[in-house]
């Protein structure tokens, strides 16, 4: 007999286990990408991330005899739609690292539970109420604290990963009210996919209109063509895709296992993981205008959950 939400057991400490290690391999994930943006094209990740990524899903289903269920549940039309989200979201904020700090480009992700409470009101009927429009108004002053419109320290890239909060936004409430039936191996297949049907599509343009040398100049990660391969990076292609794996599998063991606003709570610490990442390895440290940002856009997704 399958378990219902009433009788499935609370299991907190495992759930919030789950939910850090995930973000912590995120965490070592996107400081790689920012480490090989100068060496490889953004088209070229996607590809071969994908390229092992899909195979180990595959073979995974096979042997698990679920073969049929991941499938379908992959190529269903919200799951596809939930990916092409999630994939647009993750284009953007790898095309802003080489540009920005990785705690930039986190808080500006992270504003996703702000734009929940919005979307929810308007998209699912749920009600934000006082708590819930505080913090919408508290998450956006981050937003602004950190962005600084109108000052020198402006940059137009980063709206880019606020944008990609929103998109991130979008797919959750697509996950919770049009996905709930689908298979988390489905949904991680079908982001999969997309990636490297993404990442083959927008490589082979490239190789066959190549933008100019001026444009290309400008953000080579995103314009250039695909680089010579060497043994470090196959190995580092290789490791991108297990923990494209992990980190899908994991989150969604961690919502499985323990209450949604606990796990998403501690969802935060990944802001924790890039900033020490952004020290040790970038010799970034946050200004005081970012720290200051950061906290208040955490301290508005902690009011959301609450809820």
């Amino acid at each position: 007999m399958v378990a219902t939400v009433q009788q499935r057991p609370d299991r907190t400490i495992f759930g919030v286990t789950l939910v850090v290690i995930a973000v912590f391999l995120m965490s070592i994930q996107d400081t790689l990408i920012k480490h090989y943006s100068a060496e490889i094209s953004l088209w070229q990740l996607f590809t071969l991330r994908g390229s092992f990524a899909v195979p180990l899903l595959i073979v995974a289903a096979i042997a698990t005899g679920s073969r049929r269920e991941i499938w379908s549940g992959a190529i269903q039309k919200w799951s596809v739609v939930r990916s092409a989200l999630l994939v647009l979201m993750l284009a953007g904020m790898y095309a802003s690292l080489p540009f920005l700090s990785l705690s930039v480009v986190a808080a500006g992700i992270y504003t996703a539970p702000v734009f929940v409470s919005l979307l929810s009101a308007y998209a699912i009927n749920e009600p934000v109420g006082a708590r819930g429009w505080f913090a919408i108004v508290l998450g956006f002053t981050g937003v602004l604290v950190i962005l600084q419109p109108g000052t020198d320290a402006f940059s137009y890239w980063t709206l880019v990963p606020v944008f990609g909060g929103f998109l991130y936004a979008a797919s959750n409430i697509i996950t919770r009210s049009k996905c709930q039936s689908v298979t988390p191996a489905a949904l991680s297949l079908s982001l999969q996919m997309t990636f490297l049907l993404v990442g083959v599509v927008l490589s082979a343009t490239i190789l066959w209109w190549p933008p100019s040398e001026v444009l290309t100049n400008s953000a080579p990660f995103i314009l250039s063509a695909w680089s010579d391969v060497s043994t470090s990076e196959w190995l580092l292609f290789a490791g991108l895709g297990v923990f494209a794996i992990a980190v899908s599998m994991s989150l969604a063991g961690a919502y499985q296992n323990a209450r949604p606003s606990v796990v998403a709570t501690f969802d935060y610490s990944y802001l924790i993981f890039v900033a020490l990442w952004d020290y040790l390895i970038f010799a970034t440290a946050p200004s005081v205008s970012t720290t200051l940002g950061i906290m208040l856009i955490v301290l508005s997704g902690l009011l959301v959950l609450r809820r």
